[in-house]
This record gives structure tokens, C-alpha cells and sequence, in this order.
């Protein structure tokens, strides 16, 4: 929302100057965005007179002008071709920078004559659009002075963020009654004007109540269109409102001021009565924004009898708009429900100032004012004489009241307001006040205290408020929200309590692993384009109104998140990329949580010690998805490597990690080329999820840990080395040894694999090294002779056979 210092001081009579009021604004919650100055700028251009005009002796189209700018005479080369002797303009002196391009001037040779600054066109002082000469003020204009400043340019723009909640300062008036309740000045009274319309109004009915309760109007005939008044194209032009029309910018300037958004039709284009209505299928209208929509029966319409004229509530059509040989217009100003447009604007993916300001809910109670005040200025201004007013409908004006009591501004807020003060800051706002004040007596001779107690009616523009605690706020804000006090939350005595849920403290385990093994997290969005989403097995939910088509899906998989980051960081050069990202993957039934993570790019870099530099392999992979399920608290010494790893893997270089057949706690491998031809990654791209969603829980046992005994015994170590099939997994064959002897046999690791002389073809020899962890006393021979023949059974039921 922006506007300009003298605009907000048209509504707000105030000495307040402008930090002051920037201070108040944030004060009350309405959060200054930015201020912009355009005289600071222009501060270096002035008004100068061209005392003479010579033609340039190298060139037919420019003119050597000696120019006056208060400070003695300068020669300037310039093409303009209304430049002449007598002229007063505005002069850019040496050092200034243009507004529009930004070029800075300099003293130069033009076509070898010398020339010191420059005279200005509107368009190259961001003025306007004229660029056909250069600016031609008034004869009497003061040469020598800053051009800002006489042309009453010094007016800060400020630029306010306007929450969903504060409808009514969606209008500059809005924003200066909350400054007049802060007591920052006082707000002027607004006089709405009194229309004598002469003849019966226009013929406007509702057909769709729900979505327009009220429909007001009015017509003016004999009106002469054309452009606006400079005070009304001033204050548009500095908020970044392009002037069009005086009709059109009535309108525009209208929902400024006031927060009313209005439309103007040509009258002499309709065809019958004008109906508020449901859309029908099919229907479509050409919008003011040179777009066409089809609208369907969910939305509501203004048509005739021939065609659809306006999107009720969001945009105009351009058929029917005014436009500079209009001469009869009829004036809108409606009331549409906000749930209404906010669907139809979601629909359409079709926003404006007015959708903006309904969908907020406008003040039900100014249709009338509003039209009243809309009809003056086009009579006014374009001249015609206006109609009566019809009015169709009847505006959803309810009284709403709230039972308040003072004392709960302290209880809630902890904020101590005397009443007087709330009393005042409530009614200056709009709010009603009614009910008695605290007070105090001698009853049977003991003094009671009896709590004020009010009844507060709501202003109609304040659909916001609905129960005491937003009186509250109402109170606390306009006071000021750096007087509530900081308050701490009480504490219990004690040792505190772990706040972390179990879930929490596992992913933190989580995050703290992959950041300790390098990886970098990346925080992706919770979206992805459906294109994205098919690529690793489509998602389960589509957004209906998604901020881009990009955004649209969410995502069944972290992949697709990753893998953008990793091509953008790769496109910036990166030799090495490691992601990895905690984060929800969607489904139909729930949300379920993951870990995701990418390697690409070079594993090593290379060295004189290792050669060329090295990829990452899907073993990469499957180290990385095995210690990050044992951050996580999954039981890794039973995990089992499967096959059968989704469609964004590798078939052949890709796996899974389960408890048993069906519990899959991970999967990992070289990703698909297919897929990374997709996201434009080249080379090998190795990748991997963790479901912790899946990780059984583990069992309570209180928040105790057993204390830690080491073995009294050095522990025994063991190699064996098998002749197995090679379809046989390695895995298959370490997991069949450390269970030949649970209660002897700790640990059991692959350390060799050989395939070659000596070993039949088929067949590959796996090196096993177990660990023997001996009890009360150590091991005997026949206790090891005993261990020892165990493993080789168990090997042998892999068909293995032990190497001699």
C-alpha cells in the first residue's frame, strides 16, 4: 500500500514530520516497507533559461545553447527541437546522474564542440512520457532554483505492508485514522456530498445474491472525458499508478483514498439492464488487462443482455470501459462477497488492487457515501448531469457487539491502560462505547470495587474483530507494541525436562552424522513440478492453487530437490557435490519422514598418488545409507541388502537395505541415466533415501543407561576363507558366520575377495575375519576347534566350501 506524505496529511492534520510518523506506523502494526523520496534525485537539476541558440557548425540537428542557471553562463550541445533562445527549462549540471539510465553527465566534446550538463525531457527526469523536447516551464519561473522543490516534488513515498486482518487501511484513510488514535493528529471529518440526481437510475439487478448482496448505481450523461486533473495524475503518477483517463482514474484514485473499489461503464455499450449473476460455461470476457478469461458458474459476473462486462469485483472488461469519446456512463459501486472473489481471483490466477482490497472485505456500509463521492467528482470533473441512485440488494451491514471488560487488557496483554485511555483510543478508531466505569463505594461499611464493564459496537469496516481479546489487540497496538512486557514462562523447579521427542532427537542424530561425513544440507521446497514428480513415481496430492506450476505436486520422494541443487551447484562450477536433507516425503496416507542425500562429481580430485580423479560408486552409497540408519537408531547388524531399488536407480548398480523381506529401511545406488538426463547432470550420480518412518522404535527402558563393563579377556580373532558360487552375496555369506555362534562370535567383517588362479571359474574366494569375545575364562582348543567348525558349516549351507 503507498502513498504519499501530503496525500496522508489530506485525512490526518498533523505537525508530525516524517520519522515521526514512519515510527508510528511500525508502532501500530503496520509495517513500514520502504520510503522514497523522488525530489532527493532530482536534486541537482535546476530551472535555467537558454539565453541563446546557435546552430552546431558540424551538426544539422543540434544547437549550441548558452544557458543561465543561476550561476553564470554554460555552453550545452543539445538536439531537442524545441530548444530556443528564451526558453526556461530544467538543467542537469555536471555530475548529476540521469534518473532514467542513470548516466552521469560530464563536461564532453559533442562532434568537437565542448558542452557542461544537460536540458532534460519529462521522460529523462522519470516525470512522464514526453520525450519529444525538452521541459518548457513558465517565463517567470526562478532560474537558479532546484526544480524539485518549485515543482512541489518533495513528497516522501511511503510504501506500508497491510496484514490480511486490516481491510480498512487498505485505504489512506484507514492508515490516518490508526495514526490519529495514536495521537498523532487528528483526523479530518470526511463531507460526502449530496447528489440531486435528476431522472430515475439505471436498471442494475442481482441474480446472485451470495456472491453480490448489494449493487448500487447511478448514471451521468453529457460527460467529457479526458485526462485528469495535475493534482489527481500527481499523487497516481507517485505511487506508481499510470493516469489514463479522468473517468478511469476516479475510480483508481477512489479505492486509494478510500479503500472503495468502483467501475465505470460506457453507457452507450450496454444492451439492456446490467446483472449481477453466476457466469455460465463457457462464457468468456476480455479483461482491461488485454487478457481473455472464460468463466464458469462458480463466479460471479456483471452482464447485459448480450454479453459479460465485468470479473464482479476483480476486473472490468475492456468492451465496455470508458474511454475518451464516452460521453454517458454508469457508475458501479457493489458489494462482493470476499470468499467469492478470493475463488474466482484463485481460478482465474487473476489479481488487481481491487480483488485485493474485496477479498479483504470493503466497508459494507459506503455504498452509498461512496457512490455519492464517485458521482461528484465525474460531474465535476468531466461535467454531465447524474441520475438518481438505484439500489439493488442490501449490504451485509450486521451490528456486531462485544462485552469488554478494561481489566482484560492487563490480564491478557500485560499491559496496564487506564480506561479513560482505552476509551478514547476504542472510539477514536470507530468503535462504540457504552457501559459504566469502574467504581468504587461503602457497602455495609466495607469499600467495594465494581470493574467497569462496556459493551463495544464494532465499526462496520472492521469485519476483523470479533471477541474481547481483539479489543485487546486493538488497545495494545494503538499504545504501542514495545510497551508489552517481556515476560519469561514459568519454570518448575529442578532439572528440566527433555523437550525433544523421541522422532526430534533422532533427526538430529541424523543431521549431525551427515554433516560429520561431509555432506552439506539443503533445504528444498516441500513442492515439485509434476514432471518431476512422475520421474520418481508421481505424487499422491496436486495443488489446486500453486504459487507456480513448478511448486504444484508434493513431493513422494527428496530426489527430485536434490538433484536441482546438485545441477545448480554444478553449474557453478563445483568439482564435488555432497547433499543430503531431512525433510517429509507425501502420500495418501500421511506424511512420512526421510533422509535423503546425492553424491556427485568427483569422489578424489586428482593427485600424483592417485591418478586420475575418482567417482563415486554405488558402494559410496550404501556406506553412506548404512551410517546414517545407525544415527538413527536402526539395528545395522541385522540389516539386509536387497535388489529391487526404485525406478530412479540404476537396475544393476542399486539396492536396498531391509529388516527381513518386507521392511525396507533404505535404498541406494547409481542413479538412473534417464533420470539424470533429466535434471541435466552428466557422469555418475550416486543417491539414497533412509525412511525413518520405518526404523522400528526402540524399546523403554527408562532414561538410565547400563553402566559399561569392559571384558575382562583380550578378545581372539579369526580369518577363514570360503570357495562360494559368485551369485552368492558377500553379505549372505558374513551375516551365516556371525550367527553360527551368537554368544562367542562379536563381530564378523569381510576383508578379502579373490577371483582368479586357483579358483575355479563361477566361484570367488570371501575372506572372513570373526571376533571372539571369551567370558568368565578363555577359550580352550576343543572350545575354538568347536567355534571353528561351526562357521565352516555354516558356510557350507551357502554351498561354500573352506580354502585350503
Amino acid at each position: 500500500m503507498k502513498f504519499t506524505l501530503s496525500w496522508l496529511k489530506t485525512h490526518l492534520a498533523t505537525d508530525a514530520d516524517l520519522p515521526t510518523i514512519l515510527k508510528g506506523l511500525t508502532n501500530i502494526g503496520l509495517e513500514v516497507e520502504g520510503v522514497e523520496n523522488p525530489a532527493e534525485k532530482l536534486a541537482p537539476f535546476r530551472i535555467a533559461r537558454v539565453l541563446t541558440a546557435e546552430p552546431h557548425p558540424q551538426a544539422d540537428k543540434l544547437q549550441v545553447l548558452t544557458v543561465d542557471a543561476g550561476e553564470g553562463a554554460l555552453q550545452v550541445v543539445c538536439g531537442a527541437p524545441n530548444a530556443r533562445a528564451g526558453l526556461v527549462g530544467v538543467f542537469g549540471t555536471e555530475g548529476a546522474v540521469v534518473p532514467a539510465g542513470g548516466m552521469v553527465l560530464k563536461k564532453t566534446a559533442i562532434r568537437g564542440v565542448e558542452s557542461s550538463g544537460m536540458m532534460c525531457s519529462f521522460r529523462e527526469l522519470e516525470l512522464g512520457e514526453d520525450h519529444d523536447g525538452i521541459i518548457e516551464l513558465d517565463a517567470d519561473a526562478p532560474v537558479g532554483q532546484v526544480y524539485a522543490e518549485w515543482a512541489g516534488l518533495d513528497d516522501p513515498v511511503i510504501d506500508v505492508s497491510i496484514t490480511p486482518n486490516r481491510q480498512d487501511c487498505m485505504g489512506v484513510r484507514g492508515i490516518a485514522r490508526d495514526l490519529a488514535a495514536a495521537g498523532l493528529g487528528t483526523l479530518n471529518a470526511i463531507v460526502v456530498p449530496a447528489i440531486q440526481g435528476v431522472g430515475p437510475g439505471p436498471d442494475v439487478r442481482i441474480e446472485d445474491a451470495d456472491g453480490c448482496p448489494a449493487f448500487f448505481a447511478r448514471t451521468v450523461k453529457g460527460v467529457k472525458n479526458g485526462a485528469s486533473p495535475a493534482w489527481m495524475a500527481k499523487r497516481l503518477k507517485a505511487i506508481g499508478q499510470k493516469p489514463i483517463s479522468t473517468l478511469v482514474d476516479i475510480t483508481n484514485y477512489i479505492m486509494i483514498d478510500l479503500g472503495r473499489p468502483l467501475h465505470v461503464y460506457d453507457l452507450g455499450v450496454l444492451k439492456g439492464p446490467l446483472v449481477a449473476r453466476r457466469g455460465k460455461a463457457g462464457e468468456e470476457v476480455l479483461a482491461l488487462n488485454g487478457r481473455r478469461y472464460t468463466v464458469d458458474e462458480t463466479m460471479t459476473v456483471i452482464a447485459d443482455d448480450e454479453a459479460v462486462h465485468d470479473i464482479g469485483g476483480i476486473m472490468g472488461g475492456e468492451h465496455s470501459g470508458a474511454t475518451d469519446v464516452t460521453t454517458d456512463v454508469l457508475i458501479e459501486c457493489a458489494y462482493f462477497t470476499p470468499e467469492r472473489i478470493a475463488m474466482t481471483g484463485q481460478k482465474l490466477a487473476l489479481t488487481s488492487d481491487a480483488r485485493g482490497r474485496f477479498e479483504r472485505g470493503v466497508d459494507p456500509a459506503f455504498l452509498d457515501d461512496g457512490l455519492s463521492i464517485a458521482t461528484y467528482l465525474v460531474t465535476e470533473l468531466c461535467g454531465g448531469t447524474a441520475s438518481e441512485a438505484t439500489r439493488a440488494g442490501t449490504p451485509p451491514v450486521a451490528d456486531k457487539v462485544v462485552t469488554y471488560e478494561p481489566s482484560q487488557c492487563l490480564a491478557l496483554a500485560g499491559v496496564d491502560v487506564p480506561e479513560e485511555e482505552q476509551k478514547r483510543i476504542l472510539e477514536s478508531l470507530g468503535f462504540g462505547v457504552q457501559g459504566h466505569d469502574s467504581t468504587f463505594e461503602y457497602q455495609d461499611g466495607v469499600p467495594v470495587t465494581t470493574p467497569a464493564n462496556w459493551t463495544v459496537s464494532v465499526p462496520s469496516w472492521r469485519r476483523d474483530v470479533d471477541g474481547w481479546p481483539d479489543i485487546v489487540e486493538e488497545v495494545v497496538r494503538i499504545v504501542g507494541l514495545d510497551q508489552v512486557p517481556s515476560t519469561p514462562l514459568p519454570r518448575a523447579p529442578g532439572v528440566a525436562r527433555p523437550t525433544a521427542t523421541p522422532e526430534q532427537m533422532v533427526e538430529r542424530r541424523v543431521r549431525r552424522t551427515a554433516a560429520a561425513r561431509g555432506l552439506a544440507e539443503a533445504i528444498n521446497w516441500s513442492f515439485v513440478s509434476e514432471k518431476e514428480a512422475a520421474s520418481v513415481g508421481g505424487g499422491d496430492w496436486t495443488l489446486a492453487n500453486p504459487i507456480s506450476e513448478d511448486l504444484k505436486v508434493m513431493r513422494p520422494s527428496l530426489l527430485p530437490g536434490l538433484l536441482s541443487a546438485t545441477r545448480r551447484n554444478m553449474d557453478r562450477g563445483a568439482a564435488s557435490v555432497r547433499l543430503f536433507e531431512l525433510g517429509r516425503r507425501y502420500f495418501s496416507d500421511k506424511e512420512r519422514a526421510t533422509v535423503g542425500f546425492v553424491l556427485a562429481g568427483e569422489k578424489t580430485p586428482r593427485g600424483w598418488q592417485t591418478g586420475k580423479a575418482q567417482a563415486f560408486s554405488a558402494f559410496d552409497a550404501k556406506g553412506e545409507a548404512i551410517a546414517l540408519l545407525a544415527a538413527a537408531g536402526a539395528p545395522v547388524a541385522n540389516v539386509q541388502s536387497f535388489g529391487e531399488a526404485s525406478g530412479a536407480y540404476h537396475p544393476g548398480q542399486s539396492g536396498t537395505l531391509r529388516l527381513g523381506p518386507k521392511v525396507v529401511l533404505a535404498e541406494f545406488g547409481v542413479l538412473h541415466p534417464s533420470l539424470a538426463k533429466q535434471f541435466g547432470l552428466t557422469g555418475i550420480v550416486v543417491a539414497g533415501e533412509i525412511f525413518l518412518d520405518a526404523i522400528p522404535a526402540r524399546r523403554k527402558s527408562g532414561f538410565m543407561r547400563p553402566p559399561y563393563a569392559p571384558p575382562a579377556l583380550q578378545a581372539v580373532k579369526r580369518d577363514f576363507a570360503f570357495v562360494i558360487d559368485e551369485s552368492v552375496e558377500a553379505d549372505a555369506l558374513v551375516r551365516a558366520v556371525r550367527n553360527a555362534d551368537k554368544k562367542a562370535i562379536v563381530d564378523a567383517r569381510l576383508f578379502d575377495l579373490f577371483v582368479g588362479p586357483g579358483v575355479e571359474e563361477g566361484k570367488k574366494s570371501l575372506a572372513v575375519e570373526i571376533t571372539l569375545q571369551p567370558g568368565d575364562k578363555s577359550f580352550s582348543q576343543e572350545e575354538l576347534d568347536a567355534i571353528s567348525a561351526a562357521v565352516v558349516k555354516a558356510a557350507e549351507k551357502l554351498g561354500g566350501t573352506l580354502r585350503g
